[in-house]
Protein backbone atom coordinates (compact mmCIF):
# COMPACT_ATOMS: atom_id res chain seq x y z
CA UNK A 1 0.00 0.00 0.00
CA UNK A 2 2.79 2.63 0.90
CA UNK A 3 4.12 1.65 -2.55
CA UNK A 4 0.83 2.53 -4.26
CA UNK A 5 0.71 5.79 -2.39
CA UNK A 6 4.30 6.53 -3.11
CA UNK A 7 4.05 6.39 -6.54
CA UNK A 8 0.85 8.28 -6.86
CA UNK A 9 1.63 10.95 -4.52
CA UNK A 10 5.43 11.80 -5.73
CA UNK A 11 4.40 12.51 -9.51
CA UNK A 12 2.37 14.76 -8.19
CA UNK A 13 4.88 16.42 -5.81
CA UNK A 14 7.40 16.74 -8.02
CA UNK A 15 6.13 18.32 -10.35
CA UNK A 16 4.60 21.34 -8.59
CA UNK A 17 7.97 21.11 -6.77
CA UNK A 18 9.45 21.99 -10.35
CA UNK A 19 7.20 24.68 -10.54
CA UNK A 20 8.17 25.47 -6.96
CA UNK A 21 12.13 25.62 -7.82
CA UNK A 22 11.73 27.24 -11.38
CA UNK A 23 9.09 30.27 -9.51
CA UNK A 24 12.27 30.69 -6.81
CA UNK A 25 14.68 31.53 -9.38
CA UNK A 26 13.04 32.99 -12.42
CA UNK A 27 9.83 35.03 -12.46
CA UNK A 28 6.96 33.35 -14.67
CA UNK A 29 3.73 35.03 -16.32
CA UNK A 30 1.86 32.17 -14.45
CA UNK A 31 -1.34 33.97 -15.12
CA UNK A 32 -0.53 33.67 -18.44
CA UNK A 33 -0.08 30.05 -18.44
CA UNK A 34 -3.05 29.74 -16.27
CA UNK A 35 -5.32 31.47 -19.21
CA UNK A 36 -3.34 29.41 -21.55
CA UNK A 37 -4.17 25.99 -19.69
CA UNK A 38 -8.19 27.36 -18.86
CA UNK A 39 -9.17 28.73 -22.57
CA UNK A 40 -7.49 26.12 -24.90
CA UNK A 41 -5.76 22.77 -22.98
CA UNK A 42 -8.60 21.89 -20.29
CA UNK A 43 -11.55 22.57 -22.78
CA UNK A 44 -9.68 20.03 -25.19
CA UNK A 45 -9.13 18.15 -22.96
CA UNK A 46 -13.01 18.22 -21.09
CA UNK A 47 -14.56 18.17 -24.78
CA UNK A 48 -12.18 15.12 -26.02
CA UNK A 49 -13.38 12.84 -22.77
CA UNK A 50 -17.18 13.93 -22.91
CA UNK A 51 -17.24 13.37 -26.82
CA UNK A 52 -15.51 10.24 -27.09
CA UNK A 53 -17.99 7.51 -27.33
CA UNK A 54 -16.42 5.05 -25.70
CA UNK A 55 -16.74 6.78 -22.53
CA UNK A 56 -20.84 5.86 -21.26
CA UNK A 57 -21.76 9.24 -19.66
CA UNK A 58 -24.99 7.44 -18.55
CA UNK A 59 -23.08 5.49 -16.08
CA UNK A 60 -21.36 8.77 -14.01
CA UNK A 61 -24.74 10.68 -13.70
CA UNK A 62 -24.81 9.47 -9.74
CA UNK A 63 -21.47 10.46 -9.60
CA UNK A 64 -21.78 13.97 -10.83
CA UNK A 65 -25.08 14.40 -8.67
CA UNK A 66 -22.60 13.29 -5.49
CA UNK A 67 -19.99 15.97 -6.59
CA UNK A 68 -22.61 18.23 -6.70
CA UNK A 69 -24.44 17.37 -3.14
CA UNK A 70 -20.32 17.50 -1.71
CA UNK A 71 -19.66 21.03 -3.01
CA UNK A 72 -22.83 22.39 -1.79
CA UNK A 73 -23.43 20.20 1.15
CA UNK A 74 -20.03 21.19 2.57
CA UNK A 75 -20.92 25.12 2.33
CA UNK A 76 -24.30 24.34 4.22
CA UNK A 77 -22.23 22.09 6.99
CA UNK A 78 -19.25 24.71 7.84
CA UNK A 79 -22.42 28.02 7.33
CA UNK A 80 -22.98 27.87 11.47
CA UNK A 81 -19.32 27.16 12.03
CA UNK A 82 -18.48 30.52 10.03
CA UNK A 83 -21.36 32.19 11.87
CA UNK A 84 -20.11 31.07 15.47
CA UNK A 85 -16.45 32.09 14.61
CA UNK A 86 -17.38 35.22 13.44
CA UNK A 87 -15.97 34.80 10.06
CA UNK A 88 -16.44 36.35 6.56
CA UNK A 89 -18.88 33.94 4.94
CA UNK A 90 -18.08 35.69 1.70
CA UNK A 91 -14.44 34.99 2.31
CA UNK A 92 -14.03 31.73 4.06
CA UNK A 93 -16.65 30.06 2.55
CA UNK A 94 -16.27 29.78 -0.74
CA UNK A 95 -12.55 28.02 -0.25
CA UNK A 96 -14.14 25.28 1.77
CA UNK A 97 -16.82 24.49 -1.02
CA UNK A 98 -14.64 24.75 -4.64
CA UNK A 99 -11.33 22.47 -4.43
CA UNK A 100 -8.92 21.48 -6.11
CA UNK A 101 -10.36 19.59 -8.75
CA UNK A 102 -8.19 20.54 -11.33
CA UNK A 103 -4.61 21.42 -10.50
CA UNK A 104 -4.50 18.37 -8.10
CA UNK A 105 -7.39 16.42 -8.56
CA UNK A 106 -7.81 15.28 -12.60
CA UNK A 107 -3.91 14.64 -12.05
CA UNK A 108 -4.16 12.97 -8.55
CA UNK A 109 -6.97 10.83 -9.73
CA UNK A 110 -5.60 9.41 -12.73
CA UNK A 111 -2.05 8.59 -11.27
CA UNK A 112 -4.03 6.64 -8.07
CA UNK A 113 -6.56 4.59 -10.42
CA UNK A 114 -5.69 4.52 -13.77
CA UNK A 115 -6.61 6.54 -17.41
CA UNK A 116 -9.90 4.82 -16.59
CA UNK A 117 -10.24 7.01 -13.77
CA UNK A 118 -10.03 10.00 -16.35
CA UNK A 119 -13.80 10.54 -16.78
CA UNK A 120 -14.44 10.58 -13.62
CA UNK A 121 -12.18 12.41 -12.58
CA UNK A 122 -13.13 15.56 -15.63
CA UNK A 123 -16.75 14.97 -14.63
CA UNK A 124 -16.50 15.78 -11.13
CA UNK A 125 -14.41 18.56 -12.22
CA UNK A 126 -16.76 20.02 -14.62
CA UNK A 127 -19.42 20.01 -11.68
CA UNK A 128 -16.83 21.69 -9.23
CA UNK A 129 -16.18 24.82 -12.15
CA UNK A 130 -19.76 24.73 -13.26
CA UNK A 131 -20.80 25.33 -9.74
CA UNK A 132 -17.98 27.95 -9.04
CA UNK A 133 -18.82 30.24 -11.60
CA UNK A 134 -22.57 30.13 -10.65
CA UNK A 135 -23.22 29.20 -6.81
CA UNK A 136 -19.67 30.97 -6.43
CA UNK A 137 -19.97 33.86 -7.93
CA UNK A 138 -23.83 34.15 -6.84
CA UNK A 139 -22.83 34.41 -3.21
CA UNK A 140 -19.56 37.02 -3.75
CA UNK A 141 -22.31 38.98 -5.69
CA UNK A 142 -25.72 38.12 -6.31
CA UNK A 143 -25.66 40.62 -9.28
CA UNK A 144 -23.44 38.74 -11.29
CA UNK A 145 -24.85 37.72 -14.59
CA UNK A 146 -24.68 33.77 -15.59
CA UNK A 147 -23.79 35.07 -19.32
CA UNK A 148 -20.69 35.37 -18.03
CA UNK A 149 -20.04 31.51 -17.39
CA UNK A 150 -22.20 30.50 -20.40
CA UNK A 151 -19.19 32.35 -22.33
CA UNK A 152 -16.71 30.18 -20.10
CA UNK A 153 -14.70 27.65 -23.19
CA UNK A 154 -14.81 25.32 -20.31
CA UNK A 155 -18.55 25.65 -20.39
CA UNK A 156 -19.05 25.99 -23.90
CA UNK A 157 -16.65 22.80 -24.55
CA UNK A 158 -18.84 20.85 -21.87
CA UNK A 159 -22.14 21.32 -23.78
CA UNK A 160 -20.26 20.22 -27.16
CA UNK A 161 -18.92 17.24 -25.62
CA UNK A 162 -22.15 16.39 -24.19
CA UNK A 163 -24.13 16.50 -27.28
CA UNK A 164 -21.82 15.22 -29.18
CA UNK A 165 -22.06 12.12 -26.67
CA UNK A 166 -25.34 11.76 -26.82
CA UNK A 167 -26.21 12.87 -30.27
CA UNK A 168 -24.36 9.63 -31.22
CA UNK A 169 -21.78 11.71 -33.52
CA UNK A 170 -18.64 9.62 -33.80
CA UNK A 171 -15.68 11.92 -34.41
CA UNK A 172 -12.76 10.92 -36.49
CA UNK A 173 -10.22 8.78 -34.31
CA UNK A 174 -7.30 11.46 -35.73
CA UNK A 175 -9.35 14.30 -34.42
CA UNK A 176 -10.06 12.90 -30.80
CA UNK A 177 -6.24 11.93 -30.53
CA UNK A 178 -5.15 15.10 -31.01
CA UNK A 179 -7.26 16.90 -28.84
CA UNK A 180 -6.48 13.97 -26.23
CA UNK A 181 -3.01 15.26 -26.80
CA UNK A 182 -3.17 18.99 -26.76
CA UNK A 183 -5.55 18.43 -23.17
CA UNK A 184 -2.90 15.93 -21.93
CA UNK A 185 -0.88 19.23 -21.55
CA UNK A 186 -2.85 20.79 -19.03
CA UNK A 187 -2.54 18.00 -16.24
CA UNK A 188 0.90 18.41 -15.71
CA UNK A 189 0.81 22.66 -16.28
CA UNK A 190 -2.19 22.26 -13.65
CA UNK A 191 0.88 21.06 -11.33
CA UNK A 192 3.18 23.30 -12.25
CA UNK A 193 1.38 25.77 -12.28
CA UNK A 194 0.45 25.28 -8.37
CA UNK A 195 3.69 25.02 -7.51
CA UNK A 196 4.34 28.33 -8.54
CA UNK A 197 1.87 29.58 -6.51
CA UNK A 198 2.90 28.08 -3.09
CA UNK A 199 5.85 30.38 -3.70
CA UNK A 200 3.13 33.33 -2.58
CA UNK A 201 1.78 31.59 0.84
CA UNK A 202 1.06 34.20 3.51
CA UNK A 203 1.66 33.09 7.17
CA UNK A 204 0.43 36.62 8.65
CA UNK A 205 -3.08 34.73 9.07
CA UNK A 206 -1.69 31.14 9.44
CA UNK A 207 -4.61 30.73 11.97
CA UNK A 208 -7.06 31.10 9.35
CA UNK A 209 -5.48 29.24 7.11
CA UNK A 210 -5.07 26.13 9.47
CA UNK A 211 -8.46 25.82 10.43
CA UNK A 212 -9.15 26.08 6.34
CA UNK A 213 -7.03 23.06 6.14
CA UNK A 214 -8.61 20.89 8.58
CA UNK A 215 -12.59 21.88 7.43
CA UNK A 216 -11.86 22.11 4.12
CA UNK A 217 -11.31 18.25 3.41
CA UNK A 218 -13.48 17.45 6.71
CA UNK A 219 -16.64 19.36 5.40
CA UNK A 220 -16.53 17.43 2.22
CA UNK A 221 -16.01 13.88 3.90
CA UNK A 222 -19.01 14.29 6.24
CA UNK A 223 -21.43 14.42 2.85
CA UNK A 224 -19.37 12.15 1.02
CA UNK A 225 -19.27 9.31 3.56
CA UNK A 226 -23.02 8.84 3.70
CA UNK A 227 -23.41 9.37 0.03
CA UNK A 228 -21.11 6.50 -0.65
CA UNK A 229 -24.05 3.97 1.19
CA UNK A 230 -26.88 5.75 -0.39
CA UNK A 231 -26.22 6.02 -4.14
CA UNK A 232 -25.02 3.34 -6.67
CA UNK A 233 -22.07 4.39 -6.89
CA UNK A 234 -19.39 1.48 -8.27
CA UNK A 235 -15.75 1.06 -6.20
CA UNK A 236 -13.93 3.30 -8.73
CA UNK A 237 -16.61 5.98 -8.85
CA UNK A 238 -16.73 5.60 -4.81
CA UNK A 239 -12.92 6.10 -4.73
CA UNK A 240 -13.12 9.23 -6.68
CA UNK A 241 -15.74 10.79 -4.71
CA UNK A 242 -13.41 10.14 -1.19
CA UNK A 243 -10.57 11.70 -2.62
CA UNK A 244 -12.58 14.69 -4.56
CA UNK A 245 -14.10 15.60 -1.03
CA UNK A 246 -10.79 15.36 0.59
CA UNK A 247 -9.16 17.84 -1.83
CA UNK A 248 -7.65 21.50 -0.97
CA UNK A 249 -8.85 24.46 -1.39
CA UNK A 250 -8.80 25.45 -5.86
CA UNK A 251 -6.13 28.16 -6.53
CA UNK A 252 -9.01 29.76 -8.71
CA UNK A 253 -10.40 31.23 -5.02
CA UNK A 254 -7.59 33.37 -4.76
CA UNK A 255 -8.29 34.63 -8.59
CA UNK A 256 -11.56 35.63 -7.91
CA UNK A 257 -11.00 37.23 -3.96
CA UNK A 258 -8.46 39.30 -6.00
CA UNK A 259 -10.85 40.40 -8.95
CA UNK A 260 -13.94 41.08 -6.44
CA UNK A 261 -11.65 42.71 -3.91
CA UNK A 262 -12.76 40.68 -0.70
CA UNK A 263 -9.39 39.92 1.14
CA UNK A 264 -7.44 38.26 -1.11
CA UNK A 265 -4.64 37.68 1.35
CA UNK A 266 -6.54 35.91 3.45
CA UNK A 267 -7.95 33.99 1.01
CA UNK A 268 -4.38 33.05 -0.28
CA UNK A 269 -3.78 31.66 3.21
CA UNK A 270 -6.80 29.80 3.15
CA UNK A 271 -5.65 28.40 -0.34
CA UNK A 272 -2.24 27.90 -0.42
CA UNK A 273 -1.79 26.51 3.80
CA UNK A 274 -4.94 24.19 2.43
CA UNK A 275 -3.09 22.77 -0.22
CA UNK A 276 0.35 22.16 2.22
CA UNK A 277 -2.35 20.72 4.24
CA UNK A 278 -3.11 18.24 1.84
CA UNK A 279 0.60 16.40 2.18
CA UNK A 280 -0.93 14.68 5.69
CA UNK A 281 -4.33 14.71 4.41
CA UNK A 282 -4.34 13.17 0.80
CA UNK A 283 -1.66 10.03 2.07
CA UNK A 284 -4.17 9.43 4.19
CA UNK A 285 -6.86 9.64 2.46
CA UNK A 286 -5.23 7.24 -0.58
CA UNK A 287 -4.22 4.61 2.40
CA UNK A 288 -7.72 4.35 3.47
CA UNK A 289 -9.04 4.44 -0.38
CA UNK A 290 -6.85 1.48 -1.11
CA UNK A 291 -7.33 -0.02 1.91
CA UNK A 292 -10.70 0.27 2.06
CA UNK A 293 -12.70 0.26 -1.42
CA UNK A 294 -9.58 -1.02 -3.20
CA UNK A 295 -11.08 0.36 -6.69
CA UNK A 296 -9.73 -2.13 -9.89
CA UNK A 297 -6.02 -1.45 -11.06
Amino acid sequence: MIGQILATLLPVFLIAGSGAAYGRFRTPDIRSLNTLNMELFVPLLVFAVLADRQAPLAEYAWLASAAALVVLGSGLVLWPVVKWLGLDSKVFLPPMMFNNSGNMGVPLLVLAFGPEALPAAVVVFIVEMLLHFSVGLYMLDPRTSLWRMLRMPIVAASVAGLLVNVGGVALPGWLLEAMHMLGGVCIPLMLFALGVRLLEIDFSDWRTGLLGAVLCPLSGLVIALPLMWLLPLNPLQTAVLLVFAALPPAVLNYLVAEQYKLAPHKVASLVLIGNLGSLIVMPLILAATFAWIQPPP
